[in-house]
C-alpha cells in the first residue's frame, strides 16, 4: 500500500493521525496519508511567515522560472497524476487527464502573470494646477494565505490558489479535501524540487477543528475557499478582518433559443449535464428550452444519455462512474424520488446502485423541488420550456445562486439581453455553463460566492496597492 507524507514547512512528515483514502468506485484503499494537528499547523504558519520577506524579494523572472518548472513537471507526469486523481475521486480518466492538463496550464498562466504585477502612475494636479505632485502606485503581497480546496477538482482547484499565491509572492497553506489529498501531495513533491523558499507552500490535510484555524487565525490575511455555500458563508462570518474569496457553486441554467443549432448544443449539453456525475460547481443542472425545440431536445438528449457508458473510471471509454460516496448518492436518490412525488416526470435514469446514480433527466420541475432549487451535485438535470426570452431570463434568475449561465443563440439581440440581465458571474455563449477557461475571471453572485478566481483576478486579491505621492 502507498503511504503519502504530508508537506509542512518545506518537509515531508507523518503524524499519529492516519487516514485511508478510498477509491469511490470499488471502495478499495488507494493509499494512507495523515492529518496535521494544531502543532503542525503552527509550525507551518511560523515557517511561512519567516519566508514572507524572501518571497516578496523574488524577482519576476525567478517566480516565472519556478512556476514554469512546476507546469512542465505536472505535464510530464500527466498520465501518472491522472491515474492517482482518478483513483482517489472516481473521476473518469479522460476527465482526469483534462484536469491535469488544466493544472499544468494554470501554472503556466501564473508564470506569465508573475511578470505583470500591476503598477500605475497618477497625475495629481486635477484641482490645483499649481500642485505638481504625482503618484506612483505599486502592489505588494498581502501576506499569508489560507486555501481550502474541495474533492471534485482535487488538483486544479488547489492549483488555482497555489499558483497565483506564488506569482504574487505570498506564502500559502492549503488544506485539500481529506477524501482526495493524493494528487495535491504529489504536487507537493514537484514544488519541493524547485527553488521556492521552503515553507512558502504547505499542503496539509486536517480535521475540521484544526482546519477552522485557517479561518479564525488573524495571521492569515486572505482566506480562499471553494466548497458548499453553507460552509462558505459560515466561514466568512468567522474570518475576522481578513479578506475572503468564496467559490460556492450553484444550479446553473442553460437557455436554448429557437436560433440554436441542436447538432452543436446537444453533445455540449450532454457533457454539461453528466460529466463527473454532475459533481461540478458549474454543472448544467437546469435547461430552459424554447417551446419550438423542447420536445425534440428532450427526446434527442435522452437518446444520447442512454448511450453513455458507465463503469471503471480508469477505462478511457467510461463516461460516467460513481459519485464520491454512497451518502451523497442516497441524498440524490431521495431528491429524485421527492421530485417525482411532487409532479416531476422521469424521462430516463433515476436508479441508484451503491454510490452510482444513473444519468437522470426530469421534466415538469418547479422551484419547490430540491432538484431544481438547490445544488444537486449529482448526475441529474431538469428540462423546462419557455416562450419568450424574457421568460427564459426570469427562469434563469429564479434561484438563490448565480455562478454561470449558458446561452445557445445566434441572435445578437437575445445574447445582449441575456448578458445584461441574467444575474450571474459569467454568461457562456453557445456552450453550457460548465465551460471554464483557467485565465478568465471565475466566480458568482448571490449565494454562489464572493470575489473571483482565474489567475490574474485571484492575484488582485493577493496584492495590496500602496501609493507614493511625490
Amino acid at each position: 500500500m502507498n503511504h503519502y507524507s504530508i508537506y509542512s514547512a518545506g518537509k515531508f512528515i507523518t503524524t499519529n493521525h492516519t487516514i485511508d483514502v478510498h477509491n469511490p468506485f470499488n471502495h478499495n484503499i488507494v493509499a494512507t496519508s495523515y492529518l496535521a494537528d494544531k502543532d503542525i499547523l503552527e509550525e507551518a504558519i511560523t515557517k511561512a511567515l519567516s519566508v514572507k520577506e524572501e518571497l516578496q524579494k523574488l524577482s519576476p523572472q525567478k517566480k516565472h522560472n519556478i512556476l514554469k518548472q512546476i507546469s512542465d513537471e505536472v505535464y510530464a507526469n500527466r498520465n501518472y497524476l491522472a491515474e492517482i486523481l482518478s483513483l482517489e475521486s472516481a473521476k473518469p480518466i479522460k476527465y482526469a487527464l483534462a484536469e491535469i492538463d488544466r493544472s499544468a496550464y494554470t501554472f503556466l498562466i501564473a508564470a506569465e502573470e508573475s511578470k505583470n504585477i500591476p503598477s500605475e502612475h497618477l497625475t495629481l494636479n486635477r484641482i490645483n494646477n499649481t500642485d505638481q505632485r504625482e503618484g506612483i502606485v505599486e502592489y505588494f503581497p498581502i501576506g499569508l494565505i489560507a486555501g481550502i480546496a474541495p474533492f471534485n477538482f482535487p488538483l486544479n482547484l488547489a492549483v488555482h490558489k497555489i499558483a497565483p499565491a506564488i506569482a504574487s509572492g505570498c506564502p500559502i497553506i492549503l488544506k485539500p479535501a481529506s477524501r482526495t489529498p493524493l494528487s495535491c501531495l504529489e504536487l507537493a513533491k514537484i514544488i519541493d524540487k524547485t527553488e521556492l523558499p521552503k515553507g512558502a507552500v504547505s499542503i496539509l490535510p486536517m480535521d475540521r477543528e484544526t482546519g477552522n484555524l485557517l479561518v479564525t487565525d488573524e495571521r492569515f490575511k486572505l482566506l480562499s475557499f471553494t466548497g458548499s455555500p453553507d460552509i462558505g458563508w459560515k466561514m466568512k462570518s468567522q474570518s475576522g478582518k481578513k479578506k475572503v474569496v468564496l467559490e460556492l457553486g450553484g444550479n446553473a441554467a442553460t437557455i436554448i433559443t429557437p436560433s440554436a443549432d441542436l447538432k452543436d448544443c446537444l453533445p455540449k449539453s450532454l457533457m454539461g449535464a453528466f460529466a463527473y456525475s454532475g459533481q461540478i460547481c458549474i454543472h448544467a443542472q437546469r435547461f430552459i428550452v424554447h417551446s419550438s425545440l423542447y420536445e425534440t431536445f428532450v427526446n434527442e438528449l435522452k437518446e444520447l444519455t442512454l448511450h453513455l457508458k458507465s463503469g471503471n473510471p480508469l477505462d478511457l471509454s467510461t463516461d460516467i462512474a460513481s459519485m464520491i460516496d454512497e451518502t451523497n448518492a442516497v441524498r440524490v436518490e431521495n431528491w429524485i424520488n421527492e421530485a417525482i412525488q411532487q409532479g416531476a416526470q422521469l424521462i430516463c435514469g433515476g436508479k441508484r446502485n451503491g454510490s452510482y446514480i444513473e444519468p437522470t433527466i426530469l421534466i415538469n420541475c418547479n422551484h419547490s423541488m430540491k432538484v431544481y432549487a438547490e445544488e444537486i451535485f449529482g448526475p441529474i438535470i431538469c428540462i423546462n420550456s419557455y416562450k419568450t426570452i424574457e421568460e427564459a431570463i426570469q427562469q434563469a434568475n429564479n434561484t438563490k445562486f448565480g455562478l454561470q449561465c449558458g446561452v445557445f443563440t445566434n441572435n445578437p439581440d437575445e445574447l445582449e439581453k441575456c448578458f445584461k440581465q441574467i444575474e450571474v458571474g459569467g454568461v457562456i455563449h453557445n456552450h453550457v455553463p460548465t465551460l471554464r477557461y483557467d485565465q478568465m475571471p471565475y466566480g458568482g453572485v448571490k449565494d454562489s460566492g464572493l470575489g473571483r478566481e482565474g489567475v490574474k483576478y485571484a492575484m488582485l486579491d493577493m496584492l495590496e496597492p500602496k501609493i507614493l505621492v511625490k
